[in-house]
């Protein structure tokens, strides 16, 4: 069996037959993030505080519990049923190398990378593995495990040195894995001078073709997989992977077809937006990947039949150009996931009222309604307009800038631990309950969902 490839517009199998690539990413997993898995704050500092309350070996039975427990043969069997033939596996540089010994590689940090491609490749679907975290930060937000609101990967070469080696390293391991189907060595880049990002390309492009000339590449485009004036001309057997979210399946309020955040969308403002961050694929006649996209649920059926119109609209539109896509996510506490954990779960027994805790912070900025606790963040936000009315920062402006700063990290932090002092006191038969309760067969199904993905 041969690794897929790009022909022109298309992907193609190794025997030349055309396929489009559709299926979900396993977001939460290998690189873990808040409002999957009910967690504050980052990552690292999630986990330093669980290790702090429970030792390092029984930390470590809890999150390999959890690893093995989230994602696993099963889930493979029930995508491959429902005709989903592509996962795209998000992973966190720190399961590979730890940041006090730099380019050392941990190789025990492939076990489930590598039992997630095998279970995968079992039911007929390709993998993209996807460095979601880089050492340093490549972006702003809590999803590349970054602790503050500043990406230092742009700013230090040795962020940039090591994660070249480790994609060394991933390419030599995967390049005769014909079920990995790409490489997508930088999730959501946001470089903010727009002058590291394209040289950056050259060097990783450069250093992963040396070690394997044949694996599709998927290069997500700037400021969050949204701008794509980096590249010039394109490299062979590579994909420019747009991001696609629509605010309308994002905010707290607002109609689908209708007025939301004080713009109205319909599926042509939909399209539209859709042919901007497709224009470079189309200009360049190279596959067009969305590599992530999906509405929020919200528990209201008003509302969530609204978002799976949306949904429709998406689908109808990528269709229509032979996009291939990947859905966010997988499986996750009941925001977007195609399956989540059950609220009758031993997870949600004991985490249930620190996540609507949480929520009511808005200490997440993904599904929360931004504001949490408006007698702080209002008047806060109003100081900053009013004293800086000329401050536009990087790159979504001084809103979001705050709400990082306000409610992503000097509320969210001191609430991470929080959450790590309710693993105070469980035995490991409890932990690994916690554990299993994103075990598939523990796990409700968003039939609806899945539906319109399999008819796709």
């Amino acid at each position: 069996m041969q690794k897929i490839r790009t022909q022109g517009t298309a992907f193609v199998d190794g025997d030349g037959r055309p396929l489009r690539l559709r299926g979900p990413g396993i977001g939460g997993w290998m690189n873990m993030e808040n409002f999957i898995t009910g967690y504050s704050g980052n990552e690292a500092l999630m986990r330093a505080g669980v290790r702090a309350v429970l030792g390092t070996d029984r930390s470590e039975l809890f999150f390999d519990r959890l690893l093995t427990s989230f994602f696993g043969d099963a889930d493979a069997a029930l995508l491959a049923r429902r005709g989903l033939n592509c996962v795209r596996v998000p992973i966190n540089y720190r399961h590979f190398e730890d940041d006090d010994r730099p380019f050392t590689i941990k190789q025990e940090g492939f076990r489930h990378l590598d039992r997630a491609v095998r279970a995968c490749g079992r039911h007929g679907i390709y993998t993209v593995i996807d460095l979601h975290a880089l050492p340093g930060a490549q972006n702003h937000h809590w999803h590349s495990d970054n602790p503050t609101h500043l990406p230092g990967f742009w700013t230090h070469r040795h962020f940039q040195d090591r994660a070249v080696h480790l994609w060394e390293v991933l390419a030599d391991r995967y390049k005769d894995e014909p079920w990995v189907a790409g490489y997508n060595p930088v999730n959501e880049p946001a470089d903010e001078s727009r002058a590291v990002l394209g040289p950056f390309y050259q060097r990783i492009v450069a250093a992963i073709r040396a070690v394997d000339p044949h694996t599709t590449l998927f290069l997500d485009g700037n400021t969050y997989s949204t701008e794509f004036d980096v590249f010039d001309e394109p490299w062979d057997n590579t994909v420019y992977v747009c991001h696609d979210y629509a605010l309308a399946g994002l905010a707290r309020t607002g109609d689908y077809p209708g007025r939301t955040g004080g713009a109205y969308s319909d599926k042509s403002t939909v399209e539209k937006k859709f042919l901007d961050r497709t224009a470079y694929s189309r200009r360049t006649g190279t596959p067009i990947w969305v590599g992530e996209f999906g509405p929020i649920y919200t528990g209201d059926e008003r509302i969530d039949a609204q978002r799976r119109a949306l949904l429709d609209d998406q689908l109808d539109i990528y269709r229509q150009h032979g996009a291939s896509w990947s859905i966010w996510t997988y499986k996750d506490l009941g925001l977007q996931g195609l399956t989540h954990v059950r609220s009758d779960s031993a997870y949600l027994a004991r985490f249930g009222g620190f996540v609507a805790k949480k929520d009511r912070l808005a200490a997440d900025s993904w599904g929360s309604d931004r504001v949490g606790p408006a007698a702080v963040t209002v008047p806060f936000q109003e100081m900053m307009a009013r004293e800086f009315p000329s401050f536009d920062p990087y790159p979504w402006g001084p809103t979001d800038w705050v709400r990082t700063l306000l409610n992503n990290v000097t509320i969210a932090q001191p609430l991470a631990h929080e959450y790590a002092e309710l693993f105070r006191g469980l035995d490991d038969s409890e932990l690994i309950a916690l554990a299993d309760s994103f075990a598939l067969e523990q796990c409700a199904q968003r039939t609806p969902l899945l539906d319109t993905l399999h008819r796709d």
